[in-house]
């Protein structure tokens, strides 16, 4: 029994890169589909708060425009490649994503850059 608790709390210690390297050796020499498996061996974790459950992909919430909404109109066409009306449509419509599924990283600087123009943005 103790060599099951121990491989339930190896298990919940896992990093995502090993959860993801885990879920290969699954499919790979066992025929277990990696989704199915990330899901078994991440749920536990997510209950533990562990790094293992970190989010990876974020949406970019513009919550309002604030008082500079030109400029704030003016960047959400450049960051999203919409055209002005597109962009500007999407701001008026606020609360709204401007962009989804997107990296921690990239979050991070649409969120910086889009305050730093005077808007209230919101990562998910």
């Amino acid at each position: 029994m103790a060599d099951l608790r121990k491989f339930a709390e190896d298990l919940v210690n896992l990093t995502v890169k090993e959860v993801n390297e885990l879920a290969q050796i699954l499919k790979d020499e066992y025929g277990i589909e990696p989704a199915a498996a990330a899901v078994a061996v991440a749920a536990p974790a997510a209950g533990e708060g562990n790094a293992a459950a970190e989010k990876t992909q974020f949406d970019v919430i513009l919550k309002s425009p604030g008082g500079a909404k030109l400029q704030v109109v003016k960047l959400v066409k450049e960051l999203t490649g919409l055209g002005l009306k597109e962009a500007k449509e999407l701001v008026d419509a606020a609360p709204k994503a401007i962009k989804e599924g997107v990296s921690k990283e990239e979050a991070e600087s649409l969120k910086s850059q889009l305050e730093e123009a005077g808007a209230e943005v919101e990562l998910k």
